[in-house]
């Protein structure tokens, strides 16, 4: 068996959640070879585990982006806690949990009626202040069905001058952050695929892109030196942080909507995506984050990567069909 069966024979058997999305975005598979497996996730593995822990009023651990209860002390000791509503709502749609399934449209109803932000009591749907946050709340509403337009709509206003976002721009930031910037961008495309998207969002997604592709996804503009180490490390899950696998997941994402190839400037940051792929071929796990979970997806730093070889081989799928 070539080396490249052998990886898709390991990741198939890994969890529903991966199977489905290695049959639709590695091997190229028609939705009837792919959507029975996708089903699968509301019942078996990683996406039914998830689910069960969900409360009785649809939330998670009592709270939307903090537990119910948790403490400054608690952030300082164990670091920021990834267990809360709107974490795990991210991760069934990143495991693929079907919008159509009923655990999904109970879901949604649920943290519609009663989840609502830590900052201001604002209703989970409609965000709140931080474009992080509020990135990820378009990601996921448009995912699961609901209507984000008017958050949409706030988000791309509020771009800063070099094209991007940035969390901190309330606190005064006028300059954009490749943290914020991506998970604003993910919400865009994501909404562009559910509605079409509009004039304003699609030009916002395109100039956020610019911001990254401009620093080759990972580079100062000012220097051209690494912004940040941490870029350079495969990490998963990435909640609402950078690294450049994350953004080319992104950039293929996006090319599916409009057919583009991929830019030139991505040339960089794919040659290191091939250079940190391990002599069996698959893709370690080089860093993970601090801060309570429910359950790990990995084996642990240094160790094959599921998740992180699922993105790295559908991202070289999309740039070498090219």
């Amino acid at each position: 068996m070539a080396e490249h069966e052998r990886v898709e024979q390991w990741l198939v058997e890994v969890d529903p959640s991966v199977h489905w999305q290695v049959l639709r975005d590695v091997l190229g598979q028609s939705p009837d070879a792919w959507a029975p497996v996708r089903q699968r996730v509301e019942t078996d593995g990683w996406g039914a585990r998830l689910l069960a822990l969900e409360d009785d009023d649809g939330q998670w651990a009592g709270g939307s982006f903090l537990p119910r209860g948790f403490t400054r002390r608690e952030w300082e000791e164990e670091g920021q806690p990834w267990t809360a509503t709107t974490y795990a709502i991210s991760q069934l749609r990143e495991l693929g949990l079907d919008p159509a399934s009923a655990a999904a449209r109970r879901m949604v109803e649920l943290v519609g009626e009663n989840a609502r932000w830590d900052h201001d009591g604002q209703p989970f749907w409609s965000g709140e202040v931080e474009e992080c946050i509020n990135g990820r709340t378009v990601a996921d509403g448009a995912y699961f069905g609901v209507d984000v337009s008017a958050l949409v709509e706030r988000l791309a206003g509020e771009r800063l001058d070099d094209g991007g976002w940035n969390c901190e721009r309330a606190a005064g930031s006028v300059r954009s952050s490749f943290d914020s910037t991506v998970n604003v961008l993910e919400g865009l495309a994501q909404y562009e695929r559910a509605t079409g998207g509009t004039t304003a969002s699609r030009e916002a997604r395109a100039s956020g892109e610019e911001f990254l592709l401009e620093r080759r996804l990972f580079r100062r503009l000012s220097t051209g030196q690494p912004a940040d180490p941490s870029f350079l490390e495969l990490l998963h899950p990435t909640r609402w942080h950078y690294d450049v696998l994350r953004a080319l997941d992104h950039f293929r994402d996006a090319a599916s909507l409009t057919g583009a190839r991929p830019d030139p400037r991505l040339d960089e940051a794919v040659g290191w995506l091939r250079s940190r792929r391990s002599p069996d071929g698959t893709w370690p796990l080089e860093r993970t984050l601090p801060g309570r979970t429910w359950f790990d997806l990995d084996d642990g730093v240094g160790r094959p990567s599921p998740w992180v070889t699922l993105k790295a081989m559908r991202v070289l799928a999309w740039v070498d069909a090219a």
